[in-house]
This record gives structure tokens, C-alpha cells and sequence, in this order.
């Protein structure tokens, strides 16, 4: 692991890069939680407002309020909404910008293994949800291979070349989920694992998707000619292209739910 840091400042790659695949595994997790309708929600770390998006045309929340560190994402999020539910605002996922029991639901989208402090992420989240209602998260499995394409950062580590890790990866693990939601008093906590597909034109599609994310392009920035090619020549090797020349790539995420006591 390296002492860079994984920041997303551009929500227009962001979306390119990740935004798909928080949509295609944001619907099966929505489908599992099954909430109410009319509910207030807190997005913790909406980042571009990908699943603040998908709140609004699955659940029809009465309100959302976005939260994000980043005034870059938090922009594109404020351009992409406009039926005017969302409120997006700057903050910290150890810190709310929130009252005490001021919503009716809390979730973390593909955000607590970026929580320093995941502990302290959740007991926030407790903290702004009323009693009776719902904290709920969704991770990629950073520890099982869940990672969207994970077969490129292994690629990275047969190279010998470290690439920049969120801080907390363990939290993303079923048994860490389910010790933070009982450490923070929850209730009712109930676990599913997802797991999700998107399709890529071709190779070349995949290659420069992927190397738009954060970590791997600050990877490929530091490699060589030489090696950025035989790096893209070991992954192109075990990835299986059908009769059209497309690519199907998995990754596997962690959900988790539970209900604040009251």
C-alpha cells in the first residue's frame, strides 16, 4: 500500500468509471432493503450523486440530503438532480451536518471502507436516524476480490508495483459490517452479498474505463512504457471476449441493515 491518497474530484469520470456500477448494484440492493416510501434519507458520501439518484426514482423520498468532502463531486451532483428533492451539502462521514434523529434513514453507498474511522461513521448515522429507523450500507468485498475488474490490481501486485488503498478495506468484510452495526447499538441486522456484471464493448473500452479510476491511473502514471504494455498484455490475457468482442467483467458487494433501538 502506498501513502497516496484515493480521491475522486471529477464526477464526470467518476460516473464513467464507477457511477455504472454503483447503479447496477444500488437497484439489487434496494430491491433487498424494500423501504417505505415519503422517507427523509441521509447519503453519506453521495459523492456524484449516483445512488442519490436512484433513492429518488426507486423510493420516492420526501427529502435526501447528499453528503460529500468533495465541492467537485457535490457539483456534479447539484447539476445532475433536478426534481429537486436532493439537498447536497459538504461534510464529514465522521461529523454529520445533521441534528439528532433528523431523518428517517441513513446509507453508506460503496463509502465506509473510505471512512477512516468506520466505527465512529456509523455511530453517526445512528445518530441522525430517528428510533425505529434504518442504517444501511452496500461495499465492495475489498478483502474477497469483490472489486469491480479485480483482475487488473492483481495484474498491479504480480508487477511488484503497490497502488493507493481506501483506509479502512476491512470494514467492507460481512464479519466487520455486522461487529460495526452491533458495536453502534443497532438492531434487526440482517447481511446479503450481491453480485452484479457490467459489459464492455470491447478490450479497449475496459482498458481506458478502467484506468480512469483513481487508483489504477495513478498506477499506470507511474509506469514505464514497457511496463504499462506488458501489464495491459497480462490482463487482456485473462479476460474472455464473446463472439462480438465484448467483455463481461463481475464484482461482489456487502450489504448490510439495521434498525436504530426506539
Amino acid at each position: 500500500m502506498t501513502e497516496q491518497q484515493i480521491r475522486f474530484d471529477d464526477g464526470a469520470a467518476y460516473e464513467t468509471f464507477m457511477g455504472v456500477w454503483s447503479r447496477k448494484v444500488g437497484e439489487v440492493f434496494l430491491d433487498w432493503l424494500n423501504p417505505g416510501k415519503g422517507l427523509r434519507w441521509i447519503d453519506v458520501g453521495c459523492g456524484n450523486g449516483a445512488f442519490t439518484e436512484l433513492l429518488v426514482e426507486r423510493c420516492a423520498p420526501s427529502h435526501v440530503w447528499g453528503i460529500d468532502p468533495s465541492d467537485a463531486q457535490l457539483s456534479f451532483a447539484r447539476e445532475r438532480h433536478k426534481a429537486g428533492v436532493a439537498e447536497f451539502v459538504k461534510g464529514d462521514a465522521m461529523a454529520l451536518p445533521a441534528a439528532d434523529a433528523s431523518a428517517d434513514a441513513a446509507v453508506m453507498a460503496l463509502v465506509i471502507f473510505f471512512v477512516p474511522k468506520p466505527a465512529k461513521g456509523v455511530a453517526e448515522m445512528a445518530r441522525v436516524v430517528k428510533p425505529g429507523g434504518s442504517i444501511s450500507a452496500y461495499a465492495w468485498d475489498m478483502m474477497g476480490d469483490g472489486f469491480p475488474l479485480h483482475v487488473m490490481h492483481e495484474e498491479v501486485e504480480k508487477l511488484g508495483i503497490a497502488s493507493p488503498m481506501p483506509p479502512s478495506p476491512e470494514a467492507s468484510s460481512l464479519p466487520a459490517l455486522r461487529a460495526l452495526w452491533a458495536g453502534a447499538g443497532l438492531v434487526d441486522i440482517a447481511t446479503e452479498t450481491i453480485t452484479v456484471e457490467r459489459t464492455f464493448r470491447d478490450f479497449d473500452d475496459l482498458w481506458a474505463i478502467s484506468l480512469s479510476g483513481p487508483r489504477l491511473s495513478v498506477v499506470a502514471a507511474g509506469m514505464t512504457a514497457d511496463v504499462l504494455e506488458t501489464f495491459r498484455t497480462n490482463v487482456k490475457a485473462r479476460l474472455t471476449p464473446d463472439a462480438q468482442g465484448r467483455i463481461t467483467g463481475s464484482a461482489r458487494a456487502n450489504a448490510i441493515r439495521g434498525r436504530v433501538l426506539g
